[in-house]
């Protein structure tokens, strides 16, 4: 069903396909630079860039959600490595077991690093913060 409404798609107006899409994305670049001379700016929309393609956009993490999830990965490794070996009949045999065993010590890390986890969230925030303070950035 897909294949067929595809060709038609190339087939309409007896043009290719691909002339047809490159159209639609000048046409939607076009579109973004006339809002973006109208005043919006990228962090409400999306940056072009050159290509007629829009840039992704990420929100940006606070330096708590980066701690956070170091933590968190710092945690998981812990976790990971007190976890057992040969528990084959618990986790499954071979690259699935390993897998398995990965996830769980992720969730298990995560879990563990949501409220006021063990510290090291907090310790690293602490000495950026005084790193800060002495380069004059904070």
């Amino acid at each position: 069903m897909a294949a067929g409404k595809l060709e038609r798609a190339s087939s309409a107006g007896g043009e290719e396909f691909a002339a047809a899409m490159d159209r639609k994305i000048e046409a939607g670049a076009l579109e973004r630079t006339a809002a973006s001379a109208q005043g919006m700016d990228a962090s409400r929309g999306g940056a072009i860039d050159g290509s007629g393609h829009a840039t992704i956009i990420k929100k940006a993490d606070t330096d708590r959600a980066v701690y956070r999830k170091f933590e968190a990965f710092v945690l998981q490794t812990f976790v990971e490595s007190m976890l057992p070996q040969n528990a084959s009949e618990v986790f499954g045999k071979g690259t699935a077991g390993t897998i398995w065993r990965s996830m769980l010590a992720e969730q298990i890390g995560n879990e563990m690093a949501k409220g006021e986890g063990i510290g090291i969230a907090r310790q690293l925030a602490k000495a950026r913060h005084a790193a800060d303070s002495a380069t004059g950035k904070g």
